[in-house]
């Protein structure tokens, strides 16, 4: 994506993962339980344990490396299963700037509350969101900071249901300075400016992991970072 349109003249690669192998996500970490594999030589995320436990059921895989404050973030998705939805985390730390995987937060399995009224502050972006009946039935990605459960951007989802889904569909995260953008395929979903006060002081550097809503199947590849 050119990113001069949005005012930034200069970006880094500083991470690429092509999430094609066991040994890609051998440094990852898995919160709750799901089975990983590649049979399409990418990496394809299920719940281990069975949707009707509920929030047990779900999970997040944190990358282990943390990531500037002004970032670009991109992955592709392919929707192999629904209902469910996706989830990324991303300047993901410990609310008094801890360390994600400090031992003095408390122990994190995989239920969403964990992470939204917690031990971290992080945003969240959900998309392919096929969860409730008038999820299914109109679709949005929704952007969420943490701690707390703040709705701070919404926007249409282009991706569409799995009969219809060819994919691969490139999600990308603008993070630079205090603004949010997220787009699918280069196309813009939403955009969050934030004041650093109405829902809590502005979120810096930090992690990202990929979350999956039970009993949703979702693959990933080429997942890249760039440092802005």
């Amino acid at each position: 994506m050119d990113l001069k349109r949005f005012g930034i003249e200069k970006s880094e690669l500083i991470y690429e993962n092509p999430l094609a192998s066991e040994k890609d996500i051998q440094d990852f970490v898995l919160e709750g339980s799901a089975v990983t594999s590649f049979p399409q030589g990418r990496l394809r995320l299920e719940n281990a344990l069975s949707a009707a436990q509920g929030q047990k059921a779900n999970y997040v895989l944190w990358c282990p490396k943390d990531f500037p404050s002004d970032v670009y973030i991109e992955w592709n998705f392919w929707p192999v299963k629904e209902p469910g939805l996706a989830i990324l985390f991303f300047a993901a730390k410990g609310k008094n700037g801890e360390d994600l995987f400090d031992s003095s937060l408390a122990p994190r399995t995989g239920e969403y509350p964990l992470y939204h009224h917690g031990d971290i502050n992080a945003f969240h972006v959900s998309y392919f969101r096929r969860k409730e009946e008038d999820e299914r039935a109109f679709h949005t990605c929704n952007l969420r900071k943490s701690y707390g459960f703040h709705l701070v951007a919404q926007g249409g989802d282009p991706i569409p249901d799995v009969a219809d889904a060819k994919g691969p569909y490139k999600a990308a995260v603008l993070k630079y300075k205090n603004t949010v953008r997220f787009f699918v395929n280069d196309l813009e979903t939403f955009c969050f400016v934030d004041d650093g006060e109405t829902y809590g002081p502005l979120l810096n550097d930090g992690k990202i992991g990929f979350r999956q809503l039970a009993p949703m199947i979702g693959e990933y590849a080429d997942l890249k970072v760039y440092a802005l």
